[in-house]
């Protein structure tokens, strides 16, 4: 495979945490005004770099939270602009932090899990809020 080919590999997680309000599951979503889309907080891995470790850093990068790193979810595989993507991505719970806009991600929202799940633009990213249900108690 030359590098055109090698699939991009990147890194994520389905981020969630207990309402302040009632203590129900929400999952945090960021929005990309370069792409205008609503998705899960991901994003490439540095050469070398562990995925967990490059999950948790993309989280901070676009959202502003530190988050604990729960079970393994799916590792999504489709093409982005022409090249081949593999993400791998992560159940992580957020504890604790504060979003600041950047020009990467200007908003974030916490929905509960049926509201992000139509939310997301992508289709390829809603059963990962599918998987976070299964591993984490409603």
């Amino acid at each position: 495979m030359t590098g055109h080919d090698a699939p991009v590999l990147a890194a994520g997680c389905v981020l969630w945490r207990r309402s302040p309000d009632d203590g129900t599951l929400e999952i945090c979503l960021v929005h990309r005004p370069k792409y205008d889309d609503w998705s899960h907080p991901k994003g490439k891995l540095k050469r070398g770099e562990d995925p967990l470790a490059g999950a948790l850093r993309e989280v901070r990068e676009e959202t502003g939270h530190h988050c604990a790193p729960g079970p393994a979810l799916s590792e999504l595989r489709y093409v982005a602009h022409g090249r081949p993507k593999r993400v791998s991505y992560w159940a992580a719970e957020a504890t604790g932090g504060t979003f600041v806009p950047s020009d990467e991600v200007d908003r974030i929202l916490w929905l509960p899990p049926a509201t992000a799940r139509a939310r997301l633009t992508y289709p390829h990213d809603r059963p990962l809020v599918d998987q976070l249900l299964a591993v984490v108690p409603a």
